[in-house]
């Protein structure tokens, strides 16, 4: 039961699947970190049982189901928080505190609508490739490496806002949680074999060069931040795969 509580909490912050957790206290949130890359996993394989499904349409139609079945299980969440992050940075003109108070702001202006354009025709692309190929593994593993990617930026980033779950986060992950999220994700990676390696790669380096950007611009990561971290990692890493078919 000791892992579970903590996986539960981890489903019910990343995904919007029916986990029923009650309160979570500060460290089963801190916790449930660990769990991210499973989270992924599962959602991963959801997408994988979608791609099979889908299997008798054209492979572009199949990848629009596949990508759209992912928003609906996250509820949308990072998606939001990289159209909120881009609304922020475009229409702050490198005002710090304008930044932080559009990525508030529920409403979606055109800088945060041309990039959730961008990467979910990007992610649709890549996924559709990867189906054409018969790259299932690509489809099955992206969404565990965004979302170990980000459990990364957690720790090694400031985090900017004085409360939110953000904060949380920011005060609770300990090196204990990002090494059972790495360990976990390292043995996807070996069971894939080398061809995970390179987008692995790539999409934590993008996941770091875009925590470093905000850093600069902000002086550190926001809860909107770490879910467009996830997005452009999930990009980064199909983009590799499907190239590298």
């Amino acid at each position: 039961m000791s892992l579970l509580r903590p996986l539960a909490v981890a489903f019910a912050f990343l995904t919007r699947l029916p986990v029923r957790i009650g309160e979570a206290q500060d460290t089963e949130v801190g916790h449930a970190s660990a769990f991210f890359p499973v989270v992924g996993f599962v959602l991963g394989l959801a997408l994988v049982a979608a791609a099979w499904l889908l299997s008798a349409l054209p492979h572009s139609l199949a990848a629009v189901g596949v990508v759209a079945l992912l928003a609906v299980m996250t509820g949308g969440l990072h998606l939001d928080g990289l159209a909120d992050v881009f609304d922020g940075l475009g229409g702050g003109h490198g005002d710090r505190e304008r930044m932080l108070a559009i990525m508030r702001d529920s409403r979606i202006g055109a800088h945060g609508a041309l990039a959730l354009i961008l990467v979910v025709l990007a992610k649709t692309f890549a996924v559709s490739v990867a189906l054409q190929r018969n790259e299932l593994w690509a489809v099955l593993l992206f969404p565990a490496i965004a979302r170990w990617a980000v459990v990364l930026l957690i720790v090694a980033f400031p985090y900017v806002r004085e409360v939110g779950l953000g904060r949380t986060f920011n005060d609770q992950v300990s090196a204990t949680e990002v090494a059972w999220a790495t360990t976990f994700t390292a043995a996807l990676v070996l069971w894939s074999g080398t061809r995970a390696l390179q987008p692995t790669a790539i999409a934590l380096g993008v996941a770091l060069a875009f925590a470093l950007w905000m850093r600069r611009r902000l002086g550190g990561l926001t809860g909107d931040a770490y879910g467009a971290a996830i997005e452009l990692a999930e990009v980064a890493f199909l983009t590799v795969a499907a190239r590298g078919g």
